[in-house]
């Protein structure tokens, strides 16, 4: 079975059409460790993607594409043990091609000790370099390099979040000082909190271990990393969510609020987790207050 650099080096390019799936890295991925690749998906309610340790990004692009030249990046949720790439996926890459924008699926690495030297950084390193790949090669793609934003669901907002915050702390190589900074965020009942009292513990286990430092803990909680530099954010969840609590997106907000980061935050009283873009116990359609919040932005 060939090993992940094997298959890096074969598959390779940078293309336009639609659904093109790109690796991350050219040669060797960094922060890994050689392995086989053990990857697979299944269908289990919601199509899950397992035990992902070549990451790569599924480029999906719009019939007409916005004037504003807007591309996003979606990094699947999954409790940083897998990835749901379907409804959290390419269902919402779709959906963005139909309001014109350039929609990236990020497949990010899964926090794995076998696979990766340092665990805890993988999946941000994943998100930065899809970052730096697409503002780069933005020309390429008829993207403005300028509106490139991320969109998270679930842990996959921790991970939107933490590149939204922490994108002064390179955890890659940057040879031309490239910004990995998101020009807006769209968090979808996300885990921001790391803290005890609001963070989903599976994530925090499965990202910084279980007993992590005081320190790592702060260092992952989102709403303390937020400063005004932090871009503007469009947040959604739902106030019965038993899995990861509303109070992530409340304590957010408020430290956007805080750093006068202009923002805006949509809360249902009902949905319970991960309804990805229908929320079934509503006739409101977040993705339309999406579209009305990208366009009063200038994102769209």
């Amino acid at each position: 079975m060939k090993t992940a650099f094997i298959l890096l080096a074969a598959v390779f390019t940078i293309n336009v059409t639609a659904q093109q799936v790109i690796p991350l890295y050219k040669d060797s991925i960094p922060n890994s460790i050689p392995s086989k690749n053990k990857e697979k998906t299944k269908y289990s309610g919601f199509l899950l993607t397992q035990n992902v340790s070549v990451p790569t990004l599924t480029v999906f692009k719009p019939q007409k594409q916005s004037d504003k030249k807007t591309a996003v990046i979606i990094c699947p949720g999954g409790g940083y043990a897998v990835l749901a790439t379907g409804h959290e996926g390419k269902d919402v890459a779709e959906a963005l091609n139909k309001m014109g924008v350039m929609a990236f699926m990020l497949k990010y690495r899964l926090p794995n000790d076998t696979i990766m030297k340092d665990r805890k950084i993988a999946p941000l390193q994943d998100a930065q370099r899809a970052i730096q790949m697409i503002r780069e090669n933005a020309a390429q793609w008829n993207i403005d390099p300028n509106k490139i934003g991320i969109m998270g669901f679930s842990a996959g907002g921790h991970l939107a979040a933490t590149a939204s915050t922490q994108f002064e702390r390179e955890v890659i190589a940057n040879p031309k000082h490239t910004s990995l900074r998101p020009d807006f965020s769209i968090l979808l009942y996300p885990v921001i909190s790391f803290t005890d009292s609001l963070t989903h513990m599976g994530s925090r286990i499965n990202l910084i271990g279980k007993n992590p430092s005081k320190e790592l803990i702060e260092q992952y909680s989102n709403e303390l990393q937020v400063t005004a530099k932090t871009p503007p954010t469009f947040l959604v969840h739902a106030a019965d969510d038993g899995l990861v609590s509303i109070g992530n997106s409340i304590a957010y907000y408020q430290a956007l609020l805080k750093n006068g980061v202009l923002s805006e935050m949509l809360l249902y009283p009902h949905g319970e987790h991960g309804f990805g873009m229908i929320n079934r116990s509503t006739d409101d359609r977040w993705m339309d207050n999406l579209k009305n919040w990208m366009k009063s932005g200038n994102f769209l």
